[in-house]
């Protein structure tokens, strides 16, 4: 090869190099909005130790241009949820919305006709909104019934499916289905510690990851 044509080479690599960095810089910035409960709210936790504050820290390092906002209430329920968003929607504009509500629904003995129908209706404002939809998949304890916590668990995936929208199947995978569990909760066992929410984050990120792309 000679040395003109090597020159050449050389210089279209540097051209595509250019334009690949470009492209990132320019990269479309992302709003990832979290509707959840306490779960997401940092119940019980120390300022900046839950996992939504744990995800905009990993993201401050691996996507700067990405913002988080964190509208998680602790007790909310799908209901709530449902009515709150239209309003987050308007203001924040994000394009990417996080979905974690349901447990208190099951907590509250709630129609799970009802669960279902708020997710749906959240899912399909947050898409004809412009943004992406997670949902964060719950489970209810074995106490409730065989019946009943496949049918709650089965909401989450229903509803994704229908909407094509990402899930996480079990928001608390790693932490409330271990042998070392109740060392992973608060004294209420209803929350989890500090320690559980790394765990959460791991679980949750390559959704969220796939999601800005």
């Amino acid at each position: 090869m000679g040395l003109s044509v090597v020159r050449r080479h050389c210089i279209a690599l540097l051209i595509l190099a250019g334009f690949a960095g470009a492209s990132l810089a320019q990269a479309k910035p992302h709003t990832i909005l979290v509707v959840g409960d306490s779960l997401s709210a940092e119940y019980g936790l120390k300022r900046g130790t839950g996992w939504v504050a744990l995800m905009e820290q990993r993201l401050a390092k691996e996507s700067p241009q990405t913002k988080v906002v964190n509208a998680s209430i602790s007790g909310d329920t799908t209901s709530g949820g449902r009515s709150r968003l239209p309003a987050l929607l308007a203001q924040h504009k994000p394009t990417v919305v996080v979905i974690e509500l349901g447990g208190n629904d099951a907590l509250r003995g709630l129609p799970l006709a009802m669960t279902q129908d708020n997710l749906q209706a959240m899912t399909q404002a947050a898409q004809a909104a412009g943004a992406k939809v997670l949902l964060a998949g719950m489970q209810v304890p074995p106490n409730y019934g065989q019946d009943y916590t496949k049918r709650f668990s089965d909401t989450f995936a229903t509803v994704a499916k229908a909407n094509k929208a990402a899930l996480v199947p079990f928001l608390l995978k790693g932490v409330a289905d271990v042998s070392n569990a109740a060392k992973l909760f608060q004294a209420d066992r209803i929350h989890p510690n500090e320690s559980a929410h790394p765990t959460i984050l791991n679980t949750m990120w390559p959704a969220v990851r796939a999601l800005l792309r």
